[in-house]
């Protein structure tokens, strides 16, 4: 439908059914696994929805895939751009090579060279910019003036939203009672998909989200009613450098009962002990939700709770605690 104030598209229940159709020969229906030490320490029953063992390691497989397989026939030659720190990158680049078209990334030059070497990979072609969300978009308009490609936005896009919102789907189906979910929070497009999922078919579910401090434009975004952007943040978790759009503002706004901001080692000791303890990569991004969780056991003591692993592409030279 159209939000008559913001005259942006808002996907319903049945764009996220419709995208789950569309994009399961893509995708993987990824596992939930859980870690009874890890339950111990947060007082809490956590279920891990392991989207780092999605297609492309990340979650944004979802959301691009249904973006590119939804395209009509008479976009496909100029093929698919986007700008994105690495995972929405390498995702759209995964989907556009499924389907046999172009796909152009704008990225940061201190972009993870793991995620770089994987855009490459699928065939995707990297641009480079500063960074910074000024920088990253500039850029970006010249390489749409260049190609004539259809834009991807990594969040701020119903296609996008409505693929994220799969994963979602999916965990009520692997997981009977939970009481909350948390995912990080960047962008929004995660969070926004687990929103539509869980207000249509799951009210009950609180919904969370997990934010560095360094980069906590979201958490202040929705204390103070309104959008505050942050144009170039530095923290760990790279993933979640970029600010909330209009779209994923109005999943946030409405939806979201609180986000959760945590410190640089919260972040690296969260990180750490998913690697040790349930023997699974995990990226920086990942981690914020479970560090949140252990910096806030009050609040999910005693319930049962859907953690989103949002992605497992890490540069596995420059791990954050080589030198922590």
């Amino acid at each position: 439908m159209m939000d008559a104030a913001d005259t942006i598209f808002i996907p319903c229940l049945d764009d996220m059914l419709a995208a789950r159709d569309r994009i399961a020969p893509h995708i993987h229906e990824t596992p939930v696994m859980t870690s009874s030490f890890i339950n111990d320490l947060a007082g809490a029953d956590l279920f891990f929805k392991c989207e780092n063992f999605q297609k492309a390691g990340a979650f944004k497989v979802r959301g691009a895939s249904n973006a590119v397989f939804g395209l009509p026939a008479e976009k496909l030659e100029k093929g698919v751009a986007t700008h994105s720190s690495g995972n929405h990158a390498l995702s759209l680049s995964y989907a556009a090579g499924r389907r046999g078209i172009p796909c152009t990334v704008v990225m940061p030059r201190t972009a993870p060279q793991a995620k770089k070497d994987a855009v490459m990979g699928y065939g995707g072609r990297i641009v480079e910019c500063e960074p910074s969300t000024f920088s990253r978009e500039a850029t970006f308009a010249e390489v749409v003036a260049e190609t004539g490609a259809e834009f991807v936005h990594p969040y701020n896009d119903h296609r996008v939203i409505a693929g994220q919102a799969t994963c979602s789907h999916e965990l009520l189906g692997q997981v009977d009672g939970l009481d909350a979910v948390i995912a990080p929070v960047g962008g929004g497009g995660m969070i926004s998909g687990t929103c539509l999922t869980l207000s249509n078919l799951a009210p009950n579910v609180k919904i969370y989200a997990g934010e560095p401090e360094q980069a906590d434009d979201a958490a202040r975004s929705l204390k103070a009613g309104h959008i505050i952007a942050e144009d170039a943040p530095v923290t760990v978790a790279d993933g979640l450098k970029v600010p909330l759009k209009e779209l994923t503002w109005h999943f946030v706004s409405n939806h979201v009962t609180d986000i959760l901001t945590v410190g640089e080692q919260e972040i690296i000791d969260a990180m750490k002990l998913i690697w040790k303890r349930m023997k699974i990569v995990v990226e920086p991004s990942s981690a914020v939700p479970l560090a949140a969780i252990l910096r806030n056991r009050e609040v999910f003591a005693g319930k049962r709770v859907g953690v989103i692993l949002t992605g497992g592409n890490v540069d596995l030279d420059a791990l954050p605690w080589i030198n922590n």
